[in-house]
């Protein structure tokens, strides 16, 4: 089969008419270690322990997944004619992947798989962008090593707007990072080490900026934040730990009400809106103590049941002091006396009274007014 065919095998209308091949020589190179060189502007110091470079080395001996971008040595030298001398008589210089080539040499690995391209040497700030950009879009950095790798682009490009927009990130991703490159080399340690988190260091930073603070005077800052952030931890905890034993909040009881009550016959008077209503005519009361010319007082008619309402709820509005005798029976429910509608109050009166009760009631409201009762004009 051809291998041009492989493109209407795809049916991609816009892949090219032939497969390009866009290595320089056309071809994957395994290459001796001694005839390749790491390049001298890579920020990248950290490349883990012995430990770990061996581990690592090992994997490469069972199989080496990703091959290694490299540059001539001509056109690296066109770059940097003065790193001949460092780099050696090598044929190559590794672009990006030094970490593969140290734990190759960490198990005497003997060649490296090599794909050449010079195209990365088209000028320094294609090549820089090449041996840190793989790091920095897979966070492989410490953040000193990204500040460093930060700075050496903004000598590259420029200027710090440059590389924020060359990476597509704010003006502060760019100064963030170059922040930490103000503070002394103990305290850079720390950072690179996690001892000492981002927010404080770049805080520090700023004031290293302002205050030209020696390395004897960050770290005795750094130990007074530690003690504020202690204690401010401490105080948390303390006041989560006051909330967990603290009792709940009690509801405040209510003020009692007292109530006297009476209740009323379904059938009896009334539980309707309030309203005003005409005096109805009156009438005699019972005659009880004979006298046949004696001024009986009146009161008002009691209204056709037709025309009286719905009961109306009522309660005793009396003093709450002076509770119900234990002899009264307590009502199913509770209804308002209409104070304000004297008939209709006394239809409730007449109807709820005993007739003992109701002449009692008539004498204390004739005293009430100043007019005699039947029993003194009887006398």
């Amino acid at each position: 089969m051809d291998p041009n065919e492989f493109d209407d095998f795809l049916a991609d209308d816009d892949a090219p008419d032939q497969v390009v091949d866009t290595r320089a020589d056309g071809r994957l190179l395994r290459v001796p270690l001694g005839r390749i060189a790491p390049n001298l502007v890579n920020p990248r110091t950290d490349f883990g322990t012995e430990d770990q470079l061996e581990d690592f080395g090992r994997s490469l001996k069972r199989r080496q997944i990703q091959a290694v971008p490299v540059v001539t040595r001509r056109a690296y030298l066109d770059l940097w004619p003065d790193h001949k001398d460092q780099i050696g008589n090598v044929d190559f210089v590794i672009v990006s992947g030094e970490r593969r080539y140290r734990a190759a040499n960490a198990v005497e690995l003997p060649a490296l798989e090599c794909v050449i391209n010079d195209g990365y040497a088209e000028s320094r700030k294609t090549f820089l962008d090449a041996v840190v950009s793989e790091n920095i879009d897979r966070q492989n950095f410490d953040a000193i090593e990204e500040a460093n790798a930060v700075e050496v682009l903004v000598e590259a490009f420029g200027s710090a707007r440059s590389v924020a927009e060359h990476y597509e990130r704010v003006d502060g991703w760019v100064s963030q990072r170059r922040v930490l490159l103000r503070l002394a080399p103990e305290v850079q340690e720390l950072v690179r080490r996690q001892h000492m988190p981002l927010e404080p260091a770049r805080k520090l930073g700023k004031l290293v900026k302002d205050h030209q603070w020696d390395a004897a005077a960050q770290l005795q800052w750094w130990e007074q934040e530690q003690r504020d952030r202690a204690a401010k931890v401490a105080a948390k905890k303390a006041a989560r730990a006051a909330a967990r034993q603290a009792p709940p909040p009690q509801a405040v009881p209510a003020a009692p009400v007292f109530t006297a009550v009476k209740p009323a016959p379904e059938t009896a008077v009334a539980e309707a809106a309030v309203r005003e209503v005409a005096p109805a005519q009156p009438r005699e009361l019972p005659d009880t103590a004979a006298a046949p010319t004696e001024t009986r007082p009146v009161l008002p008619e009691p209204r056709d049941q037709d025309q009286v309402p719905k009961p109306t709820p009522w309660v005793y509005s009396g003093d709450p002091a002076k509770p119900l005798p234990s002899d009264v029976e307590q009502p199913a429910r509770v209804r308002q006396l209409p104070t304000h509608d004297w008939e209709q109050l006394a239809d409730i009166v007449i109807a709820e009274l005993p007739e003992d009760a109701l002449h009692s009631l008539t004498e204390k409201l004739l005293e009430a007014v100043g007019a005699n009762s039947p029993r003194e004009q009887s006398a």
